[in-house]
């Protein structure tokens, strides 16, 4: 059975997610111990800033829910509440739906196929991934550039953050040139972090009331945390600014903007204010060199992209669930495997019996033509034999149902 056990950004707070966040060097090895028991058959862990995952095919996920609780030295109650459970189909479509973009903070985002790819490499180095799995993410992929290739999920804007990185194209050639500073370590600054982060950027800082907590933000993201306190030193290295704390007052103010310019020489300098009321006293939008965009402007370019990107969301996950659908006929037609093996290999002791009796017969000097004859008919009876047994000892509703499925099986026609 395929399911998936996990903890994502709809399901759980940061100070939760990083709690069972996997260190990238030390995947192959927490594989290898899941899979030591062998009651995990298959095994991948998609771990990001924002959800941490395990792709399964093994009997029990409560083995896996122990492990994971154990591995990561937490209390099974601690983190019970905030996973997530999903049996088949509902972890195919899940699959489907992450490789898609669907399921990211950032509807639509790229990275995550990207990052479920390097999930698959070290599980297939880690010789965790078997048949069904291995499936199921080539699956996931195809899906994916399917629902990019056919719909408009990844064209139009539908966010706040969206939007700040859509405006700061307009300022600069590429994001990933250049510096960029946030400030806050909120909801709202981590969804920006999420979307300017995408594009790779030169460098990332978080600016902090509580040092700590802009710490843990800036690790996912590469970058470095700062103090508040601090902000006037480090704003002349940044070339783009998100800011959204509780602040009552204005953080920024028309001075130190000006001396930031200044000191970068009237390079310029984008700033996005998220906050209500705002970080950033509005006078510094009139200075030369420097593009303040509030709530308000960025709300203008969301409105425009929602229509278009829900239609764009309902065409991909009608393309999701037919997919489920091949994916679910697929593994269905799995569970025969076992059988059609075990009637060939049942067939194959039947046919070498039968050429060892006949090859005897030819070296005692028996006509080829009598042996051929007599090899024809031990074999047809031999393959017949369990098959009519059945058929003639069966009753009732039974036999019914027997004579229809050999009907079936050796495309029979009434009357012969």
């Amino acid at each position: 059975m395929i399911f998936t056990l996990g903890i994502n950004h709809h399901s759980a707070p940061l100070a939760i997610r990083e709690r069972v966040a996997f260190n990238a060097e030390k995947l192959h090895q927490a594989l290898a111990d899941l899979t030591r028991s062998q009651q995990v058959k298959e095994v991948a862990i998609l771990s990001t800033c924002n959800r941490t995952e395990l792709y399964c095919s093994a009997e029990s996920p409560e083995v896996v829910i122990d492990w994971l609780a154990g591995y990561h030295q937490v209390e099974r109650g601690e983190i019970a509440p905030y996973l997530y459970l999903h049996d088949q189909p509902e972890a195919i479509r899940h699959a489907f739906r992450v490789a898609s973009g669907l399921d990211s903070m950032v509807v639509g985002e790229p990275q995550i196929l990207g990052q479920m790819k390097d999930a698959v490499r070290v599980a297939e180095e880690s010789g965790t991934l078997g048949t069904q799995l291995h499936k199921l993410f080539q699956r996931s992929f195809s899906v994916a550039k399917e629902v990019r290739s056919t719909t408009a999920i990844g064209a139009n804007i539908v966010s706040m953050a969206a939007a700040g990185v859509h405006l700061a194209e307009r300022i600069f050639e590429s994001i990933a040139g250049q510096r960029i500073l946030f400030i806050g370590a909120g909801e709202m600054i981590e969804l920006c972090a999420a979307h300017f982060c995408a594009h790779q950027p030169k460098q990332v800082t978080i600016a902090n009331r509580t040092l700590e907590r802009g710490r843990l933000l800036s690790e996912r993201f590469s970058g470095t945390a700062i103090r508040l306190d601090d902000l006037g030193e480090h704003l002349a290295q940044h070339d783009i600014i998100v800011s959204c704390t509780a602040s009552p007052l204005p953080i920024i103010g028309l001075g130190m903007v000006e001396r930031a310019v200044k000191a970068r020489r009237h390079r310029p300098m984008f700033m996005v204010d998220l906050a209500v009321p705002r970080d950033i006293e509005e006078e510094v939008g009139e200075l030369d060199d420097v593009f303040l965009y509030t709530v308000d402007d960025l709300a203008q370019v969301v409105e425009s992209g929602q229509e278009s990107r829900q239609a764009a969301v309902i065409d991909a996950e009608n393309i999701i669930a037919l997919r489920v659908q091949d994916f679910t006929a697929w593994l269905q037609s799995r569970d025969t495997v076992p059988v059609i093996r075990s009637l060939r290999d049942s067939a194959e002791r039947m046919r070498r019996h039968e050429i060892e009796h006949a090859m005897k017969l030819l070296a005692k000097g028996e006509p080829a033509d009598k042996v051929l004859e007599h090899l024809s008919q031990r074999l047809t009876n031999k393959f017949l034999h369990a098959p009519t047994q059945t058929l003639n000892l069966a009753e009732g509703d039974e036999r019914t149902e027997l004579q229809t499925a050999a009907a079936r099986l050796f495309h029979l026609h009434s009357g012969e």
